[in-house]
């Protein structure tokens, strides 16, 4: 929906509050035009129910989100003026979505009662009413400043854990507001324990989404730019909670952009930028792109030992927990498991290598077709891979690398002319906003995305000719700027490789700060048992250089002054009272 549409829709909105309250604004002493005048209105209305000092309710009427739990607070407070206050009255104003109002304006003789008492006539409308702005607070925290946030997968190991829980700032970047028109707060696209969606929007038509309930997209001015590096928040365009994708990444979901899988990742490529992955490290402009200190890629290396290699050996000692077991398995076996990825086994033209994760090793090894064997795969920085070395159990380790020309799976585009995969990828240029890219036939798999379904644009090819918008095109300027998002655990991420460019109205914040970080809370609650509290790195911040460095000490200390100092206050206020 247009800013013209949106705007039409409020003055609907006035129209509606002026027929239904005009006869009340006359009650209360007021004239009936002022029912009619926008935002004027509201601030007579906070007059009229004795809310002249909560001048900010009239702001927050007007804040997205927001506003869906201010309507039904105004309206119980509309009818308790007019002596309504019983909790029918209630119970109607809410679930008529405030069109009680009108029976009260136009059908019961009503008598308005001027500075009435604010004070909840029972301790559960004072209850309600705390947890009401509690959660009124929260939500506007939570929409336009911080985001809690919790880290689900090891794209970023080293850097950030699977199980830390973050605060990502909105300001940072410009706090984008809110798209879906009408959404529960402080939830992403799904509701707790019940599992629905916790929105109303369009479905896809043929032509896109229709954005009937979908307000534009506006971003709050921020105080700075996207950076190379900056590890970034941002609603994948992929745009998929089914498996994360793995089976179809490309696949369109019914999800506006704003209720699309939250991801986080590095912002390795600018707007402008020509990027390119060689043997898996990235270059830009031709220089290889250097990393922050606390960023440590990783790589899968090949690694063949004399004994096994156990789990609390490389979780402790080298500092990986991802690794996969080479298991040999018969061709004849093999028909029955299908197994599609084998390698074949060195001096056995009957039998094939198999790799299964090390979370299948239990299960695996109690099974008598699977023989284990000296390979592993093994998830390596540089320096893990360096120490691993040292051992004189490992005979070799070498790292795993797709050459370049192989065409990899999951690649961005889907389009077999592109022989790239996840080692060796491009060279691409990033689209930059007011600036134009050559497109033709054959580059064209690589922009249509962005052209289309990103900036809502038309595109159609007859032959080797290319008309956006229904005009022959041999160039198109892009209207926004894109990121090129990739993990540091380059062989085990879901990244840019595989959706492509990442537009700024995907956009969610910055993290920048490690509240909680509880190793093993991915898995959910049945391994509760297992969870294991990373206390070294609560409270640390995410930039920076050198160890994170934990300030939950200074936290501590910071809370027990401040509750001695209100005790302290407490009790002189207190000998006070008792000296008068």
């Amino acid at each position: 929906m247009s800013l013209t549409n949106w705007f039409i829709v409020f003055l609907i909105i006035q129209v509606i509050h002026f027929l239904g309250t005009w006869k009340l604004y006359i009650k209360a002493g007021r004239k009936a035009w002022e029912a009619a005048v926008p935002v004027y209105n509201a601030v007579v209305l906070m007059k009229i129910i004795n809310r002249p000092k909560e001048w900010y309710w009239v702001i927050l009427l007007f804040v997205p989100i927001v506003n869906v739990l201010m309507f039904p607070i105004v309206w119980v407070e509309t009818c308790r003026s007019f002596r309504k206050n019983t909790y029918t009255d209630t119970a109607l104003a809410v679930l008529t979505g405030g069109f009680y109002i009108y029976y009260l304006n136009y059908f019961v003789d009503v008598r308005y009662k001027e500075n009435r008492s604010l004070k909840p006539i029972s301790s559960s409308g004072e209850w309600t009413s705390s947890i009401l702005f509690a959660v009124i607070a929260a939500t506007l925290v939570h929409t336009y400043f911080m985001q809690p946030f919790v880290i689900p997968t090891s794209s970023l190991e080293k850097t950030l854990l699977k199980g830390d829980f973050l605060f990502v700032s909105k300001f940072h970047y410009g706090a984008r507001l809110p798209m879906t028109a009408v959404a529960a707060p402080m939830v992403h696209d799904t509701l707790p324990i019940v599992k629905t969606k916790s929105y109303i929007a369009d479905d896809l038509n043929k032509d896109g989404w229709r954005n009937k309930l979908q307000f534009p997209y506006m971003r709050i001015p921020g105080f700075q730019n996207i950076k190379r590096n900056d590890i970034v928040v941002f609603n994948w365009p992929a745009d998929s909670s089914y498996n994360m994708g793995v089976n179809n990444p490309d696949r369109k979901y019914l999800k506006p952009i704003d209720k699309k899988t939250n991801y986080v990742k590095r912002c390795v490529g600018l707007p402008g930028d020509h990027l390119e992955v060689r043997d898996g490290y990235v270059f830009i402009n031709g220089k290889q792109n250097e990393l922050p200190e606390r960023a440590k890629p990783q790589f899968y290396y090949i690694v063949t030992s004399k004994k096994f290699l156990s789990d609390k050996y490389l979780a402790e000692d080298i500092g990986t927990t991802e690794y996969n077991i080479f298991y040999k398995l018969s061709k004849e076996k093999n028909q029955r498991y299908q197994f599609s990825n084998a390698l074949p086994f060195p001096g056995d033209p009957n039998s094939i290598l198999v790799e299964l994760p090390s979370v299948y090793a239990s299960q695996v090894r109690q099974n008598p077709d699977f023989q284990a064997t000296d390979r592993y795969a093994i998830n390596l920085s540089n320096e893990e891979a360096e120490k691993l070395k040292k051992n004189p159990a490992i005979k070799s380790i070498e790292r795993r690398i797709l050459p370049k020309g192989t065409r990899g799976n999951q690649i961005f585009p889907k389009n077999p002319n592109f022989k790239w995969n996840g080692d060796n990828y491009g060279p691409i240029q990033i689209p930059k906003e007011g600036e134009s890219i050559d497109i033709n036939i054959e580059n064209l798999p690589l922009y249509k995305k962005a052209i289309t379904d990103y900036e809502g644009n038309t595109l159609q090819t007859k032959g080797s000719d290319i008309y956006i918008n229904g005009e022959k095109a041999t160039s198109y300027t892009f209207k926004q700027n894109y990121y090129w998002m990739m993990g540091d655990n380059r062989q085990n991420s879901l990244d840019a490789r595989s959706f492509g460019f990442t537009p700024f109205n995907h956009v969610v914040g910055k993290p920048v700060f490690v509240w909680m970080s509880i190793s093993g809370v991915e898995k959910g609650f049945g391994n509760i048992a297992n969870w294991k509290f990373n206390w070294d790195r609560i409270f640390t911040t995410v930039n920076g250089s050198g160890k994170p460095k934990s300030y939950f000490s200074y936290f501590i200390i910071a809370l027990v002054l401040w509750q001695g100092f209100r005790f302290y206050r407490k009790k002189k206020k207190k000998n006070k009272e008792e000296e008068l």
